[in-house]
C-alpha cells in the first residue's frame, strides 16, 4: 500500500502531512481516536466506530466531525492505498488553540485517517498480569477513546518489564477492568463474561458485538475470583487473543469456542 493518509480534506503523501505544533491533540492529549478494522477493502463495522466517536465527542464537548464526510474519506483513503486488509487509525483532535487549557470558542477540529496493511492471524496465547494502575469507571473519560493513553502505556511496560505479555487494569471498584489495549472475555462455570462499564471497561465494538449476539453477559471480576476462572480472551476491532495464564493462575484454552468467538466478530 502507499504511503499515503487523509488529513482536513486531503489525501496527502504521509511526508507532506503536517500538524499544527500548537495542536491541543499534540500538546494537551485533547482529541479521540478509533482503530477500524479492514477486510477485502470493506470497513465492516464503521458505523459502530462512527457511532462512538460522536458519543466521544459529545462527551468532550468537541465538534464531531460530518459522519458522511468521513465515510467518504475512509473510502478514499482505502481506494487511494490500495488497503485491502488491516486497519484505519481515525484521529480527531479539537485542533490549534492559544496556550493554556482553555480551549477556544470556536475549534477548527483536526482529523487524522492513517491505514496499516496486516493479514489476520491467530496470536499465541499471551500472559498476563495485574497492573498497579486503574480506571475509573466512573468517570465519563472512561467511555470515550482518548489520546490520553499513558496509564494504558504504563501498565503495558510494567508487563513487559516482569517478563509478561500484558496487564490487566483494576478499576477503581477494585474488580478487574481491561487490559491495556482490549476488553476482557472471562470462562467461569461454564458461561462467559465481560466485565461491565462501571468497572472500567470501555465500551468496545467488539465487546458490544458479543453481548449483543448473546455469547457473553456482564458480571463483575474481582482480582481473588481469578481462581474460579477457567478461559480468558482479550478482544478488540482487530483482534482475539487467548489468555494462558495470569499471574500464577494457569488458563485451559477452548479451541471450540475460541473458534466460535473468532468466526462471529471477523467473519465479516
Amino acid at each position: 500500500m502507499s504511503a499515503t493518509v487523509w488529513l482536513n480534506g486531503r489525501l496527502l503523501g504521509i511526508t507532506d502531512a503536517y500538524i499544527a505544533p500548537n495542536d491541543r491533540g499534540f500538546l494537551l492529549s485533547d482529541g479521540l481516536f478509533e482503530t477500524i478494522r479492514v477486510a477485502n477493502g470493506q470497513t465492516p463495522h464503521l458505523t459502530r466506530h462512527l457511532t462512538r466517536l460522536e458519543e466521544g465527542c459529545a462527551i468532550l464537548r468537541l465538534p464531531a466531525p460530518d459522519r458522511m464526510l468521513l465515510t467518504q474519506a475512509v473510502s478514499d483513503l482505502v481506494h487511494a492505498t490500495n488497503l485491502s486488509d488491516g486497519s484505519l487509525r481515525l484521529t480527531v483532535t479539537r485542533g490549534t488553540g492559544p496556550r493554556g487549557l482553555v480551549p477556544p470558542a470556536m475549534p477548527n477540529p483536526t482529523v487524522l485517517i492513517q491505514g496499516t496493511a496486516s493479514t489476520m492471524t491467530v496470536s499465541a496465547p499471551v500472559r498476563l498480569g495485574l497492573s498497579r494502575y486503574r480506571r475509573d469507571g466512573n468517570s465519563p473519560l472512561a467511555r470515550v477513546k482518548s489520546l490520553a493513553f499513558l496509564p494504558s502505556i504504563m501498565s503495558r511496560m510494567e508487563a513487559s518489564a516482569a517478563g509478561l505479555d500484558d496487564a490487566l487494569l483494576l478499576g477503581t471498584t477494585g474488580a478487574v477492568a481491561e487490559a491495556s489495549a482490549a476488553n476482557i472475555l472471562f470462562l467461569r462455570e461454564g458461561r462467559l463474561h465481560t466485565p461491565p462499564i462501571h468497572d472500567g471497561a470501555l465500551p468496545g465494538t467488539s465487546r458490544a458485538r458479543l453481548l449483543e449476539g448473546g455469547f457473553c453477559t456482564e458480571c463483575s471480576l474481582l482480582p481473588e475470583d481469578l481462581k474460579t476462572v477457567t478461559g480468558v480472551w482479550l478482544v478488540n476491532a482487530l483482534s482475539l487473543t487467548a489468555v494462558s495464564d495470569i499471574d500464577e493462575h494457569g488458563l485451559s484454552l477452548h479451541e471450540e469456542l475460541d473458534r466460535r468467538l473468532r468466526e462471529f466478530l471477523f467473519s465479516a
